[in-house]
């Protein structure tokens, strides 16, 4: 039996719509259909609008898709990979700036291990071919997060790309599959959808948009806003002159319990045993796979 209903969709009046006759009354913007009309949905009215649509099309899409659950990759827009980083050093003019390149360049190890990393996630035997658990998830932009979606792309799974319009970004990197590569206006609904299916994090040396996401992400788990999951610091040396944990729990803003949150690693290896060593042992049944 059919599940179309008995009066017209919004498809059929669509269509129907663009063979009215052109009078001042069906030219007059008063008289688009709502939803199609792109001046009224930009109001500022409109806003909760918006919102909801942000937050119910990525929805929508990855579950009719089957994807149950992600590996996030947070980190640095500005890390190149290995064979990018010489060009980067021999362009930067002035001392200081070849400084930085240099510093930059140093730390393409982590675009190779955050690939390797997102390519053993993806080689896991998924237990149901309508459903997949641990897909790669990035925010959609350049380095780490081209790091991770191409190391999907090696394994032949697909990945998602939860992208943010920016000025100096003009396209999402080209190893997302489109069919789950998103753009977002609003920062909150795509936090919301990094996090949403999320059952591990590797969080990769970042700037300001990396340590809000961290900082969200451990907000949430301390208040058990979010149950634990896997979280991965790579780079120790990195994170520790960032972030002064042991500081704050001197201080006494967080408790030395707090920092088991989380783990500091290194190599793609190590990460991937401390998720399979979590899920191996988790009786919740939220990750159905044989690790």
């Amino acid at each position: 039996m059919s599940n179309r209903t008995i009066t017209p969709d919004a498809l059929d009046d669509v269509i129907n719509a663009s063979h009215v006759l052109k009078t001042p009354q069906t030219t007059n913007p008063s008289f688009r259909l709502a939803f199609r009309d792109p001046d009224f949905l930009l109001r500022e009215d409109l806003r909760p609008v918006r919102f909801q649509l942000e937050l119910l099309k990525p929805d929508i899409v990855l579950k009719e898709a089957g994807i149950e659950s992600t590996f996030v990759f947070y980190g640095s827009a500005r890390i190149p990979s290995p064979e990018d980083a010489e060009a980067m050093v021999q362009a930067a003019k002035g001392d200081e700036a070849k400084q930085i390149a240099k510093n930059l360049a140093g730390k393409s190890k982590y675009y190779t291990e955050a690939r390797k990393l997102a390519r053993i996630a993806s080689e896991i035997p998924q237990q149901d071919s309508q459903r997949r658990h641990l897909v790669v998830c990035s925010g959609g932009g350049p380095s780490i997060m081209e790091a991770a979606n191409r190391g999907a792309d090696d394994a032949g799974a697909p990945s998602i790309g939860f992208g943010i319009v920016l000025p100096f970004e003009t396209a999402p990197n080209p190893y997302i599959t489109p069919d789950f590569s998103f753009q977002f206006h609003y920062f909150a609904l795509r936090k919301t959808h990094l996090m949403l299916r999320a059952r591990a994090f590797a969080i990769f040396p970042g700037g300001f948009g990396t340590l809000d996401e961290v900082f969200e992400l451990l907000t949430l788990v301390h208040t058990h806003r979010m149950e634990p999951v896997p979280i991965l610091f790579y780079g120790r040396s990195f994170w520790k002159k960032i972030i002064d944990f042991d500081a704050l729990v001197e201080e006494g803003m967080i408790s030395a319990d707090d920092l088991r949150f989380f783990q500091f690693v290194d190599t793609a290896e190590e990460g991937w045993a401390v998720v399979c060593d979590f899920w191996r042992h988790d009786e919740s049944g939220r990750v159905p796979i044989e690790f």
